[in-house]
């Protein structure tokens, strides 16, 4: 349900409103908060306690209540009890995917500030699903209709970023993005597009040497192991590129080389999946929103497309893919 106090519960419900056809879904959550919302935003929802075990009725909205903070709730004003509990949905929900109670998870946004003051200290969802999952190998892809990006480096500062670029860690992401699209995507042969860190990828040593002394490499050991990947191109151009139909994904090497990109194509519709795990786990790729939180205004569309992708995924890797 993500934080009890952003758009969350909002979305989840109008999922449910618009009935997402021939997809059985569960919210982990807060039934106090989702029966408010209901109540205060006129979505014609039914809403009933769900346990593992128990059947989907269709029509309704199943629910793993896990607290109730209803009382005490100001929609955009989280506090750390909102930041413990969203945690808890999210420690809860992972067991369910773990254990086969689910067969994807699909999380709505929390803040990171309040779930650390929660007590969980991770710099967001997949560094924390990562560690329930005690998986080293993973990673972030933003994917959408028009463009998937992955990336070398998540959430650090930007002064961080060229000394925490290896060879290495380039090449495990490579890797790991041309796996996830054979296994988890059903593409039979990607092709990786490889972002340079620097403006016009470095300009042949003129702007910056990671290009030749750290990218290339990396791109040189990929292909040695068969993956199609490119050499360091300038990172103006190759997303242009790729939402052309160039390429099925492009590794970038910073956060928001990447996610502007992205969200500028698809900030409606996009979708956070997080790869390498041994559980299905996609996301909106949209934030808490608090600013809009118990207006009714939320859109659900980032939402439902990530449900779409988890399903799809899901059946990917039933099939053998991964």
């Amino acid at each position: 349900m993500g934080c009890p106090a952003g758009i969350g519960p909002e979305i989840s419900l109008k999922l449910f409103a618009a009935g997402i056809a021939g997809i059985r879904a569960v919210v982990v959550g807060d039934m106090s908060v989702l029966t408010r919302a209901a109540a205060e935003f006129a979505l014609p929802v039914d809403l009933i306690p769900w346990q593992p075990g128990d059947e989907i009725v269709a029509g309704t909205v199943p629910v793993f209540s896990v607290s109730e903070l209803a009382a005490g709730l100001v929609w955009g004003r989280p506090d750390v009890t909102c930041g413990r509990a969203a945690g808890q949905y999210i420690e809860t929900a992972a067991l369910f995917a773990l254990n086969g109670t689910a067969a994807a998870l699909v999380t709505c946004p929390v803040a990171k500030e309040f779930l650390n003051r929660g007590g969980y200290h991770f710099p967001g969802h997949t560094e924390m699903l990562a560690h329930l999952c005690a998986e080293a190998d993973f990673g972030m892809m933003m994917a959408g209709d028009r463009l998937r990006v992955t990336l070398a480096t998540i959430h650090m500062s930007l002064k961080d970023v060229v000394v925490s670029l290896t060879t290495a860690e380039i090449l495990r992401v490579i890797s790991l993005t041309d796996a996830s699209l054979r296994c988890d995507f059903a593409i039979r042969r990607p092709r990786l597009a490889l972002a340079g860190l620097n403006p016009h990828a470095g300009e042949a040593g003129m702007f910056g040497d990671e290009e030749e002394r750290v990218i290339r490499p990396a791109a040189a050991a990929a292909r040695a192991q068969g993956i199609s990947v490119s050499d360091p191109l300038p990172p103006d151009t190759v997303f242009s590129r790729a939402a052309a139909g160039d390429y099925d994904a492009v590794v970038a090497m910073y956060h928001d080389q990447g996610l502007i990109p992205f969200k500028l194509l698809h900030f409606a519709d996009g979708v956070n999946y997080t790869m390498g795990l041994p559980l299905v786990r996609t996301s909106v790729d949209h934030g808490t929103a608090y600013d809009i939180a118990g207006q009714g205004r939320a859109s659900v569309d980032s939402l439902a497309a990530a449900v779409k992708t988890a399903a799809d995924i899901a059946t990917n890797r039933g099939r053998g893919g991964g």
